[in-house]
């Protein structure tokens, strides 16, 4: 796990670069009584979803997510 440190309004980039065509930019937005707000800007064809609910998509295994587990 990489941990890094960002104040309000810094943000962190995953991919974009070479090779890596989808890109994915968190920024914090916010950090009142111990809560961050993250602000995520990511390509449209790139589905973002908070853990919780991307382990239900998973889990089902529907076929139409994009984030479908493996096929049985």
């Amino acid at each position: 796990m990489l941990v890094l440190t960002r104040k309000t309004q810094e943000s962190v980039v995953v991919g974009g670069s070479d090779g890596l065509e989808r890109m994915l930019k968190v920024t914090v937005l916010d950090i009142q009584r111990g809560q961050v707000r993250l602000g995520f800007e990511a390509d449209a064809d790139v589905p973002v979803h908070r853990l919780e609910v991307w382990e239900r998509i998973y889990v089902s295994g529907r076929p139409d997510s994009p984030t479908a587990g493996p096929a049985p």
